[in-house]
């Protein structure tokens, strides 16, 4: 594991002068509730104000205490020298990578500055190298206070933060990125209310590019109206709409037609999960219409408060997936949750349902968890993904590591997959190191309300929230080897096959690295051979020593970082 790229600096977007007057509707028109139209949520808590305690900082963690049966995990939230900043908090991330260049991955999160104060921000954290290492970005908007944060990424590589915002609970705004996450535009308002989320359709339909938007009816901008789209890439968002049986606490998915599925549970009655569909959001010139609620059987019941390892929060939050894989599980939908079962079981399991007719019908829950029922273990923050190929990935978090099952301080992350529609499951395996969730409570006692998996072919990404430091942190795991190039083939099988060269030695492929661009501009040339010459023959320790020069990392700027730079010259990199 490497440490945090050191040159580039913070890159924040500058504080707006006023929340208040940040925001748009489409009309022109400031539409946004006032403050006190709604009640705060009842996980809120009492809302401080910001602290901001001196920084303090505590080496990284080395790479083996982050290792659980060869899965190394990379902490996230560091400071520019990779350090762990002491006193903080960070929990409910979300991850997004870029389809057109799998080296570009974006984390956001809650950001507490301090464990003292119930006040969060929208944090951000960008990698560019798969996330073998990472940069903190710092916070969308300074001194804004915001929650439930939801990245995803569009099919050209743009980026888009969706979070509430305000002490109200009301209202959301999403910002884009157009540079892979090292900065964002201002927000937009985008309606929205408490337990958002966002998707970006990248299916090849009409539909591509669609931004859609979710929230719970009770704490919201716009009474039963809980889903807005734009079709602008963002620059705007339409009026909000009622999706009937307003799902909660739920997620959405498009199937390769642009087909837009929402999943979710109803707030009345945690044991009635909903499927809504939309025919129509894909078209621009329509406003989406969604059909009759179809009712999906979990085996059990949603959770929250969530009590147990996460007292203040949920357990979990309920996932559906499309496989467009154009296979034999090609168009089946899957959801998931961590729920209560309704007989036997542990506390919570991981239940799973498929559906092989467009969400008309869905299969009995399979328990995906494969530990002994009645241990009375709790597996929480189950989370779903499906690979391109089909694949699906589930990982979750597991008490089943404690020993005092009856009262359980420490959890572990365990992963299983499926290659058959979730019909059979590989046997579980822990994926990281055991840790106490009950440690590190920035004024609210839970770990946030979420992880989030992508998948690729070749394996799966997941950003989750853990306390190896002794608080909560924000960690990057890759599950199976890294594909930077996207080609469905390991990084170490292209190496060494021939098919990409790495002449670092560092095991990536030299052509997801930009390898001989030393001034970061995504073009190896004449300015990069400048600085390169500058430092050359130097080494370590001496006074004209560049560490960005010495490309292969031996100590020295020698004649085989000179060779990397002639070999890419007048390259432009992706």
């Amino acid at each position: 594991m490497r440490a945090a790229p050191t040159g580039r600096g913070f890159k924040r977007v500058a504080a707006l002068a006023a929340t208040a007057t940040a925001f748009a509707s489409t009309a022109g028109v400031d539409e946004r509730p006032p403050a006190s139209a709604q009640p705060r949520p009842h996980d809120a808590g009492t809302i401080q104000p910001p602290v901001r305690p001196a920084r303090r900082t505590s080496p990284p963690l080395p790479p083996e205490a982050l290792t659980r049966n060869g899965f190394v995990s990379v902490q996230v939230n560091v400071d520019a020298a990779g350090n762990n900043v002491v006193g903080d908090a960070a929990n409910e991330p979300s991850l997004a990578v870029d389809p057109t260049n799998p080296n570009r991955c974006v984390i956001g999160w809650r950001q507490f500055d301090s464990v003292e104060s119930s006040f969060r921000e929208a944090g951000f954290g960008w990698s560019d190298d798969g996330g073998r290492s990472w940069t903190f970005g710092g916070v969308l908007v300074e001194d804004s206070f915001r929650t439930d944060p939801v990245i995803d990424v569009d099919v050209d590589g743009n980026f888009y933060y969706h979070s509430l915002v305000g002490e109200a609970f009301n209202q959301c705004d999403v910002s884009k990125s157009q540079d892979a996450g090292h900065s964002w535009l201002p927000p937009v308002y985008a309606f929205g209310g408490d337990k958002n989320w966002m998707m970006v359709d990248r299916s090849p339909s009409l539909g591509r590019g669609h931004v859609y938007c979710i929230w719970r009816e009770d704490f919201s901008c716009c009474g039963t109206a809980t889903f807005t789209r734009s079709t602008d890439g963002a620059a705007s968002f339409e009026p909000p709409l009622d999706v009937p049986s307003s799902p909660a606490w739920g997620t959405m998915a498009t199937t390769a037609d642009g087909t837009l599925y929402i999943a979710g549970v109803r707030l009345s009655n945690f044991t009635q999960f909903r499927v809504v569909r939309s025919d129509n959001a894909r078209d621009a010139a329509q406003t989406p219409a969604f059909s009759t609620p179809v009712a999906v059987s979990l085996g059990g019941r949603f959770r929250f408060p969530g009590g147990g390892p996460n007292p203040g929060g949920a357990l979990g939050q309920i996932w559906i997936a499309a496989d467009s894989s154009g296979g034999a599980t090609d168009g089946n939908l899957y959801v998931l949750c961590s729920v209560r079962p309704t007989s036997g079981g542990d506390p919570l399991d991981v239940h799973f349902v498929r559906s092989e007719d467009g969400g008309q019908t869905w299969s009995e829950p399979i328990r995906v968890n494969d530990d002994a029922a009645g241990t009375n273990a709790y597996q929480w923050f189950g989370t779903l993904a499906v690979a391109p190929g089909g694949r699906i990935d589930v990982v979750w978090n597991d008490t089943g590591v404690d020993a005092t099952p009856s009262t359980p301080t420490l959890s572990e992350v365990r992963y299983s997959s499926s290659i058959d529609g979730g019909r059979t499951w590989t046997p579980s395996i822990a994926v990281t190191p055991a840790f106490d969730h009950f440690l590190g409570y920035p004024q609210q006692n839970k770990l946030g309300d979420y992880y989030q998996l992508v998948s690729d072919d070749v394996g799966t990404s997941l950003a989750y929230a853990a306390t190896f430091n002794g608080e909560q942190d924000i960690y990057f795991l890759r599950i199976g080897a890294y594909d930077c190039n996207g080609n469905g083939v390991g990084d170490d099988e292209d190496i060494a096959g021939g098919v990409s060269f790495d002449q670092n030695a560092d095991g990536v492929p030299d052509e997801c690295q930009c390898l001989g661009d030393l001034d970061g501009d995504r073009v190896v040339g004449a300015d990069d051979l400048e600085l390169l010459l500058a430092a050359y023959g130097s080494c370590d320790g001496q006074g004209g020593f560049a560490p960005q020069a010495d490309l292969d990392g031996d100590g020295c700027v020698a004649l085989a970082d000179l060779s990397i730079v002639l070999t890419g010259f007048e390259t432009t990199c992706p």
